[in-house]
């Protein structure tokens, strides 16, 4: 080593910062970790409501379908009349989530015959399931049919 050369140095790592002198994008990039965060963070939260409000429509869709075959298995009864099917099925309904979710069910209760000649008593309720972000409304329609075959007086 000569003495004008002055000290060997190692290369810079490839991590290191630069001198400023040598045009620093370390300002630029400042905050940017928060944006990320920030982005990442609303785009999960959207996921989970997702998930949440699907898990929601299933188990309400399956609890209105338990409840409408519930009600016209009562409308079925040998001395109850078929139109209490549907006041049955919204009373089972509120009981099993809440007297709002039934209050915006509609039900219907009427007696059909099949194809082989069997009276049966059928109950449809419609409406919709509310959202868990209030100001969507309701967005997904919700369906549901119930049959028992009517018992003779």
């Amino acid at each position: 080593m000569r003495a004008e050369e002055g000290p060997l140095r190692s290369a810079p790592l490839a991590g290191s910062r630069r001198a400023p002198a040598q045009g620093s994008t370390g300002d630029r990039e400042r905050g940017s970790a928060v944006v990320d965060f920030v982005l990442v963070g609303v785009l999960v939260v959207a996921l989970l409501l997702a998930v949440l409000q699907i898990a929601v429509y299933v188990h309400l869709r399956n609890v209105v379908v338990a409840s409408a075959q519930e009600g016209a298995r009562y409308a079925a009864d040998a001395d109850v009349p078929t139109d209490a099917g549907a006041g049955r099925t919204l009373e089972v309904v509120g009981r099993a989530t809440s007297a709002r979710t039934a209050a915006g069910l509609s039900c219907t209760s009427v007696q059909e015959v099949d194809g082989s000649g069997l009276a049966l008593v059928v109950v449809r309720c419609t409406g919709a399931v509310p959202s868990l972000f209030a100001p969507l409304g309701d967005l997904l329609p919700l369906v549901a049919t119930g049959r028992a075959v009517e018992e003779a007086p």
